[in-house]
């Protein structure tokens, strides 16, 4: 399947996180904390036209989005998201703030 960022496709598998294909495409995503939900240096803002085929965050990740300056109501945690074919074609973009520190 594909998944959409950046301006660009990205090739995804149905069971993979989210984190796990942009990490491979070379987006700058850390997920330092391996998906434990304990650093937010995963976040992605999804398409507000496909947020409503994503299950709701969970309370935990909506508290850990709590700490994320940028965030906005599309925020989600891409360690948070497996990708199934519902999915496909999903969109999602990087905080100009996390892209620009990750780049430096």
């Amino acid at each position: 399947m594909i998944v959409h960022a950046e301006g660009r496709a990205i090739e995804a598998s149905a069971g993979e996180r989210l984190l796990d294909a942009a990490q491979r495409a070379g987006l700058p995503l850390e997920g330092t904390c391996g998906g434990d939900m304990a650093c937010a240096t995963c976040h992605v803002v999804i398409a507000p036209a496909d947020m409503v085929r994503l299950a709701p965050a969970s309370e935990e990740e909506e508290d850990m989005l709590d700490l994320v300056p940028q965030a906005v109501a599309t925020s989600r945690l891409a360690c948070q998201i497996v990708l199934d074919e519902a999915l496909a074609n999903l969109s999602f973009s990087l905080p100009a703030s996390s892209a620009t520190v990750q780049r430096s």
